[in-house]
């Protein structure tokens, strides 16, 4: 019984806390989307995603790196855009966007005025107006004839960072495939970043590609890799991208914690007990690199179940008890202490921690399994048979519940 579930355990969990650890790992827009790999639970984590370091901006700069063009002659009005450009210039962008939106609520033609506006939200970070405005200035430049690439292109970006993929893609697949130009690592990443979002996981792996080629250094287009690769049940290539995503940014946790979950899930799958045992152990060091980044309860929940995979009992013991002192500490926690309690012969605790689990998971026949297991070792039948029954009315057609129950029955008083 001690080994008999412990591989396909860790892989079930496995999903669980790779979706759960770092759900809020960060809060930088866009959000994440659901692309789930099992019926029950999406085992890939979804970060939000930050500028990509391949693009030219930085803390000192604007969020976008491109000139706007030098303000043109209004052909309906007669609005002055000169100094609120100035301001954009200056960086001054709160009072850039004001004057702008003063002079377009004036001449709601000028399509240089909602473009400095734009500009400035985009750098101030109202992407939804920023959105809004840019995208009246491209109409407005449209029905001059006036189109400016720089405009389509900060629309673009404007529409990735306020969550509407689907009508940056066109514009971005545009700015990437002008004819005699190479194509911008930034904007290349960002079209990678809206088709990854709309589903179109061939071009959104085509482009990070493109994007890692042009600079290797990349860790976030690696990362997308490493979540498209686990998509495709491809964990050799997954785990390749992984790496090199948390060489190049060691403080990324959410590669940290998706390199965790895949190294517990290729060792779970594996048929080789010396290359799953190596996996084991590769867990354990993506884990110890995600604690020294994260040290809540879900982070050291990932990191004991690398621990209790690797056989390290005692030492998953110690992470998972400080991990149920927090106050969102989740069943699976709890499980996973009883399960290294119990590996390493610490009934009385092992049977504490399962009793906990059961209470936050009432529906978790793993629990039961452990529990009547831990009840049994310890020959409290009574116990241990009413924790198999309760196994059996979740899961009737287990035969394993079935055996374990018939086989303490004649005991249990």
């Amino acid at each position: 019984m001690t080994n008999k579930y412990s591989r396909n355990l860790l892989a079930l969990v496995a999903v669980s806390l790779s979706l759960t650890a770092f759900a809020n790992a960060q809060s930088s827009r866009p959000r994440r989307v659901k692309q789930p790999l099992t019926p029950a639970e999406d085992p890939l984590l979804r970060p939000e995603p930050k500028p990509s370091p391949t693009a030219k901006n930085n803390s000192n700069r604007p969020l976008i790196d491109v000139q706007p063009v030098q303000p043109v002659v209004n052909t309906v009005g007669t609005g002055d855009t000169s100094h609120a450009y100035q301001l954009l210039q200056q960086k001054q962008f709160a009072a850039a966007a004001k004057e702008a939106k003063d002079v377009a609520a004036q001449f709601p033609n000028d399509s240089e005025a909602w473009k400095i506006a734009g500009f400035a939200e985009l750098n101030l970070k109202q992407y939804e107006e920023a959105a809004n405005d840019l995208d009246k200035a491209l109409e407005l430049q449209k029905v001059s004839q006036r189109e400016d690439p720089n405009t389509a292109d900060a629309l673009a970006q404007a529409f990735v960072l306020a969550e509407k993929f689907d009508r940056a893609l066109p514009l971005l697949v545009t700015a990437t495939s002008r004819p005699g130009a190479q194509p911008d690592p930034a904007l290349l990443y960002f079209r990678g970043l809206a088709e990854y979002k709309t589903g179109k996981l061939v071009d959104a792996e085509r482009s990070f590609n493109a994007v890692v080629k042009a600079n290797p250094k990349d860790s976030l287009s690696l990362f997308y890799l490493g979540q498209i690769a686990v998509g495709k049940n491809d964990l050799d290539a997954a785990i390749s991208a992984l790496n090199r995503a948390t060489v190049n940014d060691p403080r990324f946790a959410g590669a940290w914690t998706l390199l965790t979950s895949v190294y517990l899930r290729r060792a779970a799958l594996s048929t080789d007990s010396a290359k799953a045992a190596a996996d084991y152990l590769n867990a354990v060091r993506a884990g110890e690199g995600l604690i020294k980044i994260r040290t809540d309860a879900a982070a050291i929940t990932l990191f004991g179940q690398a621990l209790i995979g690797s056989e390290q009992y005692a030492r998953a013991a110690a992470a998972l008890e400080r991990a149920t002192l927090a106050p969102d500490a989740k069943g699976v926690t709890f499980y996973l202490l009883g399960i290294a309690q119990s590996r390493a012969k610490n009934f009385p605790k092992a049977i504490a921690a399962l009793q906990t689990a059961a209470q936050k998971s009432p529906d978790d026949i793993n629990v039961y399994r452990e529990l009547g297991y831990a009840y049994e070792v310890t020959k409290q039948y009574a116990k241990a048979l009413a924790a198999y029954e309760k196994g059996l009315s979740l899961a009737p057609a287990d035969s394993d519940f079935k055996e374990a129950a018939e086989r303490v029955r004649p005991f249990a008083k």
